[in-house]
């Protein structure tokens, strides 16, 4: 069966035949100047059977790094030799991306609004629209995320891990850390576990940056996901091995006191409990005041502006049962997106 030429694709009323590509766009909503805001998809249509793998980005329009990650994996030779059916968005939130905004036009957010309305908000329709014509296309997804406005995320993959398929995907992105994430309500996570659609989310780098580093490591997991789903070939020459190590729980450290922020350790760091991560300083008086970590692990997040308030969320840390088989992992990591840029293919369309 494996071998028999598949059927067209179809979303949208649109028809993409087997070996073929195509950009179908969904009417979303429309602002009142009357500009369209459509969700686009742009499909690639293998010659041979397989899975059908959503990969969408800037559901928070700000989070940028995966737009560029799908234009760069659109561009891969692998795709050559697809088996099945790769879906990529790389744009949900069209509005806030043209706008560098986390929101919607009505300041809601759309990963709080799935699987969304036909007559509810605007937030509502989109995830509704998204949902039933895109979503329910695919067999498996892959959601690419980066930290809010101001803070950064060390890359890493957030999974709910009593989902077996998807935890093996997670395994097989080969990224170092492993989050078990419970699901949001409203969320994209929540409303693909409900459809019994294998997720997982890829978190790296910080809003409104494009960070190469991030980027590339973010093709090959990808590219990863796809050989562990047979969609494409597996490499000749694969890259040092990177044995993702699963987090057994995370934390915040949060300010104590109004200031400005001194770090003294950085994201990838291991860290202890009781052990000082930043200082506190009033910038009139020269007051200052430690922040220490209240447990053992990693830091998987940091804010990356020093002008913070008592209560702000300073660090995320994952805490591992072994913590240096974590950093171990992490060095693998390093190591192993330390390459040049992944090869792209002349000609072929981005």
């Amino acid at each position: 069966m494996s071998g028999k030429r598949p059927l067209p694709f179809e979303m949208g009323g649109q028809q993409v035949q087997p070996g073929c590509r195509a950009d179908i766009a969904i009417p979303a909503a429309r602002l009142y100047t009357n500009t369209p805001l459509d969700i686009v998809a742009r499909v690639v249509h293998g010659k041979k059977p397989g899975p059908q793998l959503l990969v969408c980005s800037a559901v928070h329009g700000d989070e940028i790094n995966g737009v560029e990650i799908c234009r760069r994996l659109l561009k891969h030779p692998a795709l050559k030799h697809l088996r099945g059916t790769l879906i990529v968005v790389p744009i949900i939130n069209l509005f806030g991306f043209t706008q560098k905004s986390r929101y919607l036009p009505d300041r809601r957010d759309l990963n709080r609004s799935f699987p969304g309305s036909e007559r509810g908000t605007l937030a509502s329709r989109m995830a509704s629209r998204f949902t039933s014509e895109i979503l329910s296309r695919a067999s498996h997804v892959i959601d690419l995320h980066t930290g809010a406005i101001h803070r950064s995320n060390l890359p890493h993959i957030r999974v709910n891990t009593e989902d077996t398929a998807a935890f093996e995907m997670a395994q097989a992105f080969r990224c170092p850390v492993i989050l078990d994430s419970k699901l949001l309500d409203g969320s994209l996570r929540e409303t693909t576990s409900n459809m019994k659609i294998p997720y997982i989310l890829f978190e790296a780098g910080e809003a409104l940056r494009f960070e190469d580093r991030y980027i590339t490591a973010g093709i090959r997991g990808i590219l990863n996901v796809m050989r562990h789903l047979n969609m494409i070939p597996e490499k000749k020459h694969r890259s040092p091995p990177v044995t993702a190590v699963l987090a057994t729980n995370s934390f915040w450290v949060r300010s104590t006191r109004d200031g400005v922020l001194s770090n003294v350790v950085s994201l990838g760091q291991s860290v202890s409990c009781g052990e000082k991560l930043a200082t506190i300083v009033n910038p009139l008086s020269n007051d200052e005041e430690a922040i220490y970590s209240t447990g053992n692990g990693i830091v998987i997040g940091a804010t990356q502006i020093p002008l913070v308030h008592e209560g702000e969320a300073l660090f995320h840390i994952a805490s591992f049962d072994k913590v240096d088989v974590a950093e171990a992992s992490l060095e693998a990591f390093e190591e192993a997106n330390d390459y040049p840029p992944l090869e792209v293919e002349p000609g072929l369309p981005s």
